[in-house]
């Protein structure tokens, strides 16, 4: 990787705290962030965690897809996440107790990413106060954005869920094959296919 695409990179870490903390990051806050994350290229289909493994890097996705998911005992694929530019990508438990995970975080496309341990995290929470109104919001939206999955696999139908990703996460539908999407949806991709033909139609 050329020391322009580093740079890229962290200025693209650097825009996404000063948008999302509405604080710009002073260069002395950027020169904290520069130092705690080390950038990483994996290829897809090639892993960020194993399962069995302990999580101990959390991702900022600068360019790719990633995706989060479990694989059952008859070798079915579980998928609760998807990570595109801009987002974060980790096993939060493992990442937090140190304890092996249960999840595997493999590249769905080409990916460049900026890590960075727990410790490096909150040595930037302590010391950066834009990051940590950063982190603080993440935190919040995260739980919100759980809260929303287990009521919509527990009181939604297939497709209420279907319409529901196709309103707030449209981009999913074109980055991530549709057997995936599926398996995001919880359900078999022969129904999704009868629910987007049905969507598509009106």
């Amino acid at each position: 990787m050329s020391n322009q695409q580093e740079v890229n990179m962290y200025d693209a870490l650097r825009k996404y705290v000063s948008e999302y903390s509405g604080a710009p990051v002073t260069d002395e806050e950027f020169e904290l962030i520069k130092v705690a994350f080390t950038s990483r290229k994996i290829r897809k289909k090639q892993y960020f965690l194993q399962a069995g493994d302990v999580c101990k890097y959390i991702a900022f996705i600068v360019k790719g897809a990633l995706r989060q998911y479990s694989v059952d005992d008859k070798g079915l694929e579980h998928i609760i996440f998807f990570g595109i530019e801009n987002w974060w990508v980790s096993d939060r438990e493992s990442f937090t107790m140190l304890t092996p995970s249960r999840f595997n975080i493999d590249a769905i496309e080409d990916c460049e990413l900026l890590v960075a341990t727990s410790e490096q995290m909150q040595h930037l929470v302590s010391n950066s106060p834009a990051f940590r109104k950063t982190i603080a919001l993440l935190d919040q939206r995260h739980s919100i954005a759980t809260q929303k999955r287990i009521h919509a696999s527990i009181s939604m139908t297939a497709e209420d869920r279907f319409l529901d990703l196709l309103q707030n996460n449209p981009t999913f539908l074109q980055r991530f094959p549709q057997n995936m999407i599926a398996s995001y949806l919880g359900i078999s991709p022969e129904t999704l296919s009868r629910i987007r033909k049905k969507a598509l139609q009106k």
